[in-house]
């Protein structure tokens, strides 16, 4: 178990029994919903930095659309992509937002060259739907085309008056836990997968990590944000004890310690046991300009923009940069769950109903906890009530 402390330092139609000024009137109206519902779906702004440079400029363009969280890594990423030679001519829209609205979007062909997302099965979404190209993983092995990641952590308020430290300490009486709803948010599958894996030895014990997610969402979850981003933002105007996070996010939060009122200062805590994070990123085959999209993918695997992940609180994949960055993530992880493992475990017997070969990675998973028949997805539908 790890503690860090930061130191005290969107026409309705306009009305046609309306006179022509009033219609107009209404007409503005309606625009400026539009305007506004798009502003705060994007959230990506147009500059680098305040009153910098316009990033959607230049006679090439790609659209990201990114969930919500590593929002403040590409913030950085972008500036950094167009000072290259490879970037320097190429503009930027950005919409961010929970993982499995974003996919969704997409796949109903919202304008898209590069995707974002929460977890894999976002993306199989648009294999599915003929967006993306099944060898997507394929573009940047042995990454399997996932840039970055993170841990599973816990967000507590500062000084940790909860005394938490452990996947157990959630259950104590009285604790108010935030995480966001599973079903549009790939990050609160990741912060589900963290102690059902914890609680049921990678899924060796299936029935006392599903006792676990049931006992938390019945008895210490009260909200449902609908992304990560959201509940981080929920934890932050004073709602709860833990929030389950992202460790970027806390590290997000835990810098703004020093200027932050007292009541928004946290610690946060990385359990012993955790879940790898994995984020993966693809190319949209109805790109307009395919070799823009790919070379900002490029881009996300360099040296440099593996170092700007990780500057801004995301594990880098690179083996060199993790070396290289390992100062900034303190803390020793005694078991670190990936899909990989729980996949295995949760695959084992789907053969007869899968072509004979068992569910594996996310298919295992997802069909096992999360989807419409899913074990967690049932225990949020009867609302943590057996």
């Amino acid at each position: 178990m790890f503690v860090h402390r930061v130191p005290a330092s969107r026409r309705a139609p306009a009305d046609r029994r309306l006179p022509s000024s009033a219609a107009r009137l209404s007409r503005a109206v309606a625009s400026m919903f539009v305007v506004a519902a798009t502003v705060a779906a994007c959230a990506g702004g147009s500059t680098d930095t305040p009153g910098g440079e316009n990033i959607s400029s230049g006679s090439r363009h790609v659209n990201l659309i990114a969930y919500a969280t590593p929002k403040p890594g590409f913030d950085k990423i972008i500036p950094a992509f167009r000072e290259t030679e490879a970037g320097k001519d190429i503009g930027f829209s950005q919409s961010y937002g929970a993982s499995g609205d974003q996919s969704r979007k997409v796949a109903r062909r919202v304008p898209a060259d590069v995707v974002n997302f929460s977890v894999e099965p976002d993306i199989t979404r648009l294999v599915t739907a003929g967006v993306i190209d099944k060898d997507w993983k394929s573009q940047h092995a042995p990454y399997n085309s996932t840039p970055f990641g993170s841990v599973v952590a816990l967000v507590v308020r500062q000084g940790n008056p909860k005394n938490i430290h452990n996947w157990d300490d959630l259950l104590k009486p009285g604790v108010e836990v935030i995480t966001p709803n599973p079903g549009s948010s790939g990050s609160a599958k990741w912060n589900l997968l963290a102690p059902y894996a914890a609680e049921s030895n990678g899924g060796a014990n299936p029935k006392a990590g599903l006792s676990y997610v049931t006992s938390l969402l019945r008895d210490h979850i009260r909200v449902n944000p609908k992304s990560g981003r959201e509940a981080t933002t929920t934890f932050e105007q004073g709602q709860g004890d833990v929030l389950i996070s992202y460790e970027n996010e806390a590290i997000m939060l835990s810098r703004k310690n020093n200027t932050a009122p007292q009541s928004q200062r946290v610690d946060y805590v990385i359990p012993p046991t955790t879940f790898k994070i994995e984020n993966p990123v693809a190319v949209v085959n109805t790109s307009d300009d395919k070799a823009a999209a790919n070379a900002f993918v490029d881009y996300l695997f360099t040296d440099e923009g593996q170092r700007i992940w990780a500057e801004q609180g995301f594990r880098p994949v690179k083996p060199d940069v993790i070396a290289a960055t390992k100062n900034l993530f303190p803390g020793t992880i005694d078991k670190l769950w990936t899909i990989s493992d729980l996949g295995k475990v949760l695959g084992k017997g789907t053969a007869a109903k899968n072509k004979g070969k068992d569910l594996t990675g996310w298919k295992a998973v997802d069909s096992a906890l999360f989807g419409t028949k899913g074990a967690i997805s049932r225990i949020y539908d009867a609302g943590g009530k057996s």
